[in-house]
């Protein structure tokens, strides 16, 4: 299930695209958040691959088991009609307390709707 805006991105409709995902990401609802991908989706986080929306849903619910109050801000770094860069920073605590921060880059490529 794809969500608007679709390409081609105008600043306006991108930077929508990225704040639309950063609010689904913050739900840290896993099955709302794969909705948002294709079934046949490929991510790479740090050594791990990530292949469909099962196995999405499946990573996102590890990830936020582990994760307590997790919060992510997204920032639209560039974009072209069919493709977004994005950068990323969250936060969160483990079990014990300690506090961790991440950040990095991500590059989203669409399918252009017919």
């Amino acid at each position: 299930m794809s969500r608007p805006p679709f390409p081609p991105f105008s600043l306006t409709t991108a930077a929508q695209k990225v704040r639309l995902a950063e609010d689904a990401w913050n739900s840290r609802d896993p099955a709302r958040v794969a909705l948002a991908y294709t079934p046949d989706s490929r991510w790479r986080n740090r050594s791990q691959f990530v292949n469909g929306r099962a196995q999405i849903e499946t990573f996102l619910a590890a990830k936020w088991a582990r994760e307590h109050d997790y919060r992510l801000i997204k920032e639209l770094w560039a974009f072209s009609d069919d493709r977004i860069a994005v950068r990323f920073v969250y936060e969160w605590h483990d079990a014990a307390g300690q506090w961790w921060r991440s950040h990095g880059n991500e590059n989203w490529a669409f399918n252009r709707r017919a």
